[in-house]
């Protein structure tokens, strides 16, 4: 093999590994929130578990801005669910809310899967 064949199979090789997708935590639902945000919610006897799916296009890779992010829509759009439901809800720790990472090299989209465990007020 030329090394010039050899290059492009590396490059390419090397291109294809750099890609990541978040790992997906939960089997629920998912429907769109915004054009960043996926979400569903799976109810439970004294609350629900949220998850969302959130991605956003970044020149510059910043995982924490969107990690950040992620979990800023993970805990507004829980908030909006228990207020329809006409419920009050306890804060969400930040520390309980599972998170994974993920980024595809190609396209430049930075992605998250986030889930959290939420308890209504009694």
């Amino acid at each position: 093999m030329s090394s010039k064949r050899l290059l492009i199979v590396l490059i390419i090789t090397f291109m294809l590994s750099s890609c990541a997708t978040a790992v997906r935590q939960t089997d629920i639902t998912m429907s769109s929130y915004d054009k960043d945000t996926m979400y569903g919610v799976k109810e439970k006897d004294d609350g629900f578990v949220i998850a969302i799916e959130y991605s956003r296009y970044q020149f510059y890779p910043e995982s924490d801005a969107v990690a950040i992010a992620c979990k800023s829509q993970l805990t507004s759009i829980a908030w909006e669910y228990a207020e329809r439901k006409g419920r009050k809800i306890e804060p969400l720790n930040d520390q309980r809310i599972r998170i994974s990472m993920g980024r595809n090299g190609f396209s430049g989209i930075t992605s998250c899967q986030a889930t959290g465990i939420v308890k209504f007020i009694k």
